[in-house]
């Protein structure tokens, strides 16, 4: 599932304090810590309950295992861990194996210093790189509009709306769902997948 919760427009300057980089198990704690207060404190996750380190570790692993890009954002000056992002597949069925799913979250913190767009732009680069066709986001909370902005900063187009799927603090939430092609917007044929 995709869920999002970022910071863009940064300030004059901020921009060249950050670096991304590719995540590794250490940065479990960090996420862990990031991720929990998106679910226990937003509407950007329809997660009710926050998984722990553990069930965070494996759900990156996989995702690490299976070549999908997973990256985090670190302020150079003090070394702390800002946000994070990653693509994972879009549904299990194999027909949807060219189609990837974001992800992006950014601590409190440090929403308003541009960590989400320099996420959000390296994901895709990654994604361009890799052998997937177009990006997917389902995007928690239609009154989630700075999720929706980057999205669309980003070339992601709307496609639709699923009214009140989700029921979180007392409420019914909407699923906006975006989409952006990656490397192009022709169709083309895809490889086999020489596993079937």
């Amino acid at each position: 599932m995709t869920k999002h919760a970022y910071a863009d427009q940064a300030p004059s300057g901020l921009a060249t304090t950050l670096m991304v980089r590719d995540a590794t198990p250490d940065d479990i704690p960090a996420i862990t810590r990031i991720y929990q207060q998106a679910v226990t404190e937003g509407t950007a996750s329809f997660e009710e309950v926050a998984p722990d380190q553990m069930e965070l570790a494996r759900r990156q692993k996989t995702l690490m295992a299976d070549g999908y890009p997973y990256i985090v954002a670190i302020n150079a000056a003090s070394g702390d861990l800002c946000g994070y992002a990653y693509a994972g597949p879009y549904r299990p069925r194999s027909a949807y194996r060219h189609t990837v799913e974001d992800s992006i979250y950014v601590a409190p913190n440090s929403w308003g210093n541009g960590v989400g767009s320099l996420l959000m732009s390296t994901l895709i680069a990654r994604c361009d790189a890799g052998p997937w066709r177009q990006m997917i986001a389902a995007i928690g909370d239609s009154q989630n509009s700075g999720s929706i902005a980057l999205h669309r900063k980003h070339g992601f187009q709307l496609v639709g709306t699923f009214h009140n799927v989700g029921y979180k603090f007392g409420r019914w939430l909407d699923s906006v769902l975006m989409q952006r092609p990656l490397k192009s917007d022709t169709a083309v044929m895809p490889a086999p997948d020489p596993t079937k």
